[in-house]
């Protein structure tokens, strides 16, 4: 079956990480650090993670769990994204190309797990 290094949405998902570091958290106020911040860094690894540990278990139900855990951080990325608007930290056009990606990243992660339900 291969590598999950070989999978397009874990590939997406580590660029998804850094991009989010660099144009992301690196500009959040440090008031930020113990909030937003932190809460913003654990979500975006959490997506790579739970992609990784997911192939790292025995059973294809337990795979698809984790990759459920890998869609919920992905949409609480986007609601801390939505955030940064809201507090006038960003604006929509300046956090619209990582939204983007997490969006791209959440859609290929439900045809992973549909496709693995599939095989169940």
């Amino acid at each position: 079956m291969g590598s999950y290094h070989d999978l397009r949405v874990f590939q997406m998902s580590r660029k998804l990480t850094t991009t989010t570091y660099d144009k992301i958290i690196s500009r959040l106020p440090s008031s930020e650090l113990y909030a937003l911040s932190s809460q913003m860094r654990r979500a975006v690894t959490s997506i790579t993670f739970n992609i990784a540990e997911g192939f790292g278990r025995k059973t294809l139900k337990d795979r698809i769990h984790f990759l459920y855990i890998a869609r919920g951080s992905a949409y609480e990325l986007e609601a801390q994204l939505l955030v940064c608007v809201d507090l006038k930290y960003m604006t929509k056009e300046e956090i619209q190309p990582v939204l983007t990606m997490q969006d791209e990243v959440a859609r290929m992660l439900m045809g992973l797990i549909y496709s693995y339900e599939q095989k169940i």
